[in-house]
């Protein structure tokens, strides 16, 4: 087996083409989507129709249910975008069809995907769309022991946009820490976030997947022109120029 796993893309193109040529070149043809593929960034239907054309597994993102109900837990500026959102959707982009097709594809997206030892959500196990696992979380016993509780052997999620492993032990290794590879221990439980292609948040404005194998998993970094989709943004009044600035900044 050998699949890459990619979250969090919103909206940025730049980005996804970057991490799908990355992905080609490696000649990986299966690419796991863990949700999120829009909201905050200016390109959601081109980034909607390369995930239609390219994934083999798509799972659904709070942003993504976001546009097609109202949005509930956003600040403003995510408020703000995701209307922005599904109006881009609805209004923008190609033919009734084309339109259509985007539509139907974010309405029967998954919240869960099985594949014997792993799990695969865009949250966490207890709650596949919407909560977060961040690193300080090892300090939470009670919350941690849960989420293991519901892991046969593996976890692949995003939603936090933050990269690295929680193991059994209560750890939490970055990439850093496992220089980009981690292999995975006999009889331990991991759950591992895959990061964000369009919008990092862990100080690297690089966008970041996994590429799963067998035993191990690598995360990689990938450079991409984000001073375009950053003036994307800065021309769109509905999109705050924050979220222009921290995709340069990784934050």
């Amino acid at each position: 087996m050998k699949r890459a796993i990619i979250s969090d893309i919103h909206g940025n193109l730049e980005a996804l083409q970057g991490v799908l040529a990355h992905i080609d070149s490696q000649g990986i043809k299966d690419i796991f989507c863990l949700g999120d593929i829009i909201g905050y960034g200016p390109n959601p239907c081109e980034c909607l129709d390369l995930v239609i054309e390219r994934s083999s597994v798509c799972l659904l993102g709070n942003h993504d249910q976001g546009a097609m109900f109202d949005p509930e837990g956003f600040n403003s500026g995510a408020e703000r975008a995701i209307f922005w959102t599904r109006n881009q959707l609805e209004n923008s982009g190609g033919s009734r069809e084309q339109i259509d097709r985007r539509w139907d594809f974010l309405g029967t997206l998954p919240r869960v995907f099985r594949d014997d030892l792993w799990l695969y959500v865009h949250g966490s196990p207890r709650n596949p769309v919407n909560e977060y696992v961040f690193p300080e979380d090892i300090y939470n016993q009670k919350k941690m022991e849960k989420l293991f509780g519901l892991i046969t052997k593996g976890c692949f999620q995003g939603h936090t946009h933050v990269p690295g492993v929680f193991v059994g032990s209560l750890e939490f290794i970055t990439p850093e820490q496992a220089n980009h590879v981690f292999h995975y221990r006999p009889d331990e439980k991991f759950m591992v976030n895959v990061g964000s292609v369009g919008q990092p948040r862990d100080g690297d404005p690089r966008s970041c997947y996994v590429v799963q194998e067998d035993d191990k998993l690598t995360f990689h970094r990938v450079e991409y022109d984000n001073n375009k989709t950053a003036e994307k943004i800065y021309q769109t009044p509905d999109l705050d120029n924050f979220l222009g600035d921290r995709i340069k900044e990784g934050r």
